[in-house]
């Protein structure tokens, strides 16, 4: 059939592109008839080509690239190192006694764990926050009408009082004897008293947990945060052992307290300046939390993998392992920049963003896991400098109120507090 007298076509071959397609490519991706498939495979011989039928394809499975030993494929899973590993790194000491699975099982139970996700979230969670938002609307026009009614009052009230006061002076002007009135400043206490005072609304909900309420800011909550400059070099402050298997995350609760959580279903409070262990908390579901972070109200959650934080502009940062990048978009979602690493880095492997927090002036700080540091960059996304210090597979990043960087080290299960600013 001719392709340019017709609308449609049958599928031809990549190569000779005359022969309708009979095989194909799984290694190259490729359509191929059964006369071409070994022209290609010559092409290239330092390939392990997989041709079958046409109707079979994408039935091999494409494994990762080892980042570690050149062409070889991780069909394996490290589990306390959180990566995929090859043959050759299998047979290194660096995985021994690991707990290891085979890539596809692991991909599996991460799709599994996505569906189930996305039908909580389709089933529950966001039917009770639509019901939370029409809640919230409803008493937000309630409010409106309670406003519009206040309104109304407070003018009228003013009315009268201007009314009366008009009354007492055309009756001072009429009497024969005119009273001495005496000048002087009038108290907000007196005219409370005269015409009343109003108090501050506030919106609240136990059924969903959410609260609205009118504050009005102090001038120093206004004021922006003092401008510090980085430190020629950063220096470690204090160092935490945890009592993790591995240690992933490190979050703030005070600036004395950190929760951190590990390759564990356990949650550890620690004293900073003891080192003590306060607290330890499990998991419901018995699974690790694999990212934890607290609330303005100090109380602490935990999701799975995600690492996630929002700068003082309000922009969302997110730290991609997987597209070995950090993005950041703004409040409506609109991507600003991707950081995909720094070109003249003393990088030994392909960046590797793992933990991502933020400080007062607005910097994104994430652990490169691979190269053992932390990257610093300004929230336009231009890259400022690295944090060494004798880090060893960082992890989980946060900062406290005094812009301490405290960095959670996998396989030591050590905190680091390092001091960055001057």
């Amino acid at each position: 059939m001719d392709p340019r007298t017709s609308a449609q076509d049958v599928m031809r071959c990549d190569l000779c592109e005359t022969a309708v397609v009979q095989m194909h490519c799984d290694t190259c991706l490729v359509n191929l008839c059964k006369a071409c498939v070994g022209e290609h495979i010559l092409t290239d011989e330092s390939k392990d080509h997989k041709v079958v039928k046409f109707q079979a394809r994408k039935s091999t499975p494409i494994y990762p690239g080892c980042t570690f030993h050149y062409k070889e494929q991780c069909e394996m899973f490290c589990k306390q190192c959180d990566i995929p590993v090859c043959l050759s790194c299998l047979a290194s000491e660096q995985h021994l006694g690991h707990e290891l699975s085979k890539v596809l099982q692991v991909v599996g139970e991460k799709k599994d764990m996505i569906t189930k996700e996305r039908n909580e979230l389709n089933d529950t969670i966001y039917p009770t926050y639509q019901d939370i938002a029409s809640d919230v609307q409803n008493r937000i026009s309630q409010l409106e009408k309670e406003y519009g009614d206040l309104t109304t009052a407070i003018t009228k009230h003013g009315e009268d009082g201007h009314r009366e006061i008009d009354k007492l002076k055309s009756s001072r002007q009429s009497h024969s004897i005119f009273t001495k009135i005496h000048s002087g400043k009038i108290k907000s206490e007196e005219l409370s008293k005269l015409f009343g005072a109003l108090s501050s609304s506030s919106l609240t909900s136990d059924k969903h947990g959410y609260s609205i309420k009118t504050t009005q800011k102090s001038p120093e909550a206004g004021s922006s945060s003092p401008v510090k400059q980085l430190l020629d070099e950063p220096e470690t402050v204090n160092t935490i052992d945890t009592r993790h298997r591995n240690l992933w995350n490190v979050v703030c609760l005070i600036d004395e307290e950190i929760w951190t959580s590990g390759t564990d279903n356990t949650m550890n409070l620690f004293s900073i300046s003891q080192g003590s262990l306060l607290k330890s908390i499990k998991t419901k579901s018995g699974n690790e939390p694999s990212y934890i972070a607290v609330t303005k109200s100090g109380d602490l959650v935990y999701t799975d993998y995600l690492h996630i934080t929002e700068n003082r502009n309000q922009d969302i940062c997110v730290s991609d392992d997987g597209a070995k990048a950090v993005v950041v978009v703004n409040q409506a979602g609109k991507l600003r920049f991707k950081y995909t690493g720094h070109t003249p880095a003393q990088q030994i492997q392909p960046f590797s963003p793992r933990g991502i927090s933020t400080d007062s002036q607005g910097h994104i700080l994430t652990a490169d896991y691979d190269n053992h540091c932390v990257h610093i960059i300004d929230q336009h996304g231009q890259f400022l400098r690295y944090i060494h210090c004798g880090l060893n597979h960082p992890r989980g990043l946060c900062t406290d109120t005094f812009d301490n960087l405290f960095v959670a080290q996998l396989f030591n299960k050590q905190v680091r507090k390092i001091k960055y600013l001057k």
